[in-house]
């Protein structure tokens, strides 16, 4: 068995998936008209309530159970573009106790998104103070060996 992605039910195909490619640069892996799949594993899903044969007063928004997340090499200027976007936020960029900084909010139809700095980039600016890897280490609670996996990914 594989996992093979999630489904987010939405109200407006076209504008969700505007919101997806403009803002997570999403890539179209098929487009079936009220279910377009992404290259990523994420799919849309207009009329989800047909798809999954349950009445449509059972399909709830913002149920605040589940999150998709995203991680950005530049996040300063994602935080930029994401102005230019009418969203409700989940509150302010936060920085967790390991050093990432991130946003959360939701999308068009009340799926929460968390997008965060890289993690290569939060061991790369740690080191960049002078840090040394074992200091990185200790900082983010994460092994060397975990923190150099993710410095060598591409």
């Amino acid at each position: 068995m594989r996992f093979t992605g999630t489904v987010l039910s939405v109200a407006d195909i076209h504008a969700a998936r505007k919101f997806y490619e403009d803002l997570f640069h999403l890539e179209v892996y098929q487009d079936y008209g009220i279910n377009i799949m992404f290259t990523c594993g994420i799919s849309l899903q207009q009329d989800f309530d047909w798809l999954v044969n349950l009445p449509k007063e059972k399909i709830i928004a913002y149920p605040n159970n589940i999150e998709l997340c995203f991680e950005e090499e530049n996040f300063d200027d994602f935080l930029k573009k994401l102005g230019n976007y009418e969203i409700e936020y989940l509150g302010d960029v936060i920085e967790h106790s390991w050093g990432q900084r991130v946003i959360r909010f939701y999308d068009l139809d009340g799926h929460i998104i968390e997008v965060g700095e890289s993690m290569k980039k939060v061991i790369q600016r740690f080191l960049n103070t002078g840090l040394t890897m074992d200091e990185v280490s200790i900082k983010m609670d994460a092994s060397v060996e975990d923190l150099t996996k993710l410095l060598n990914a591409s």
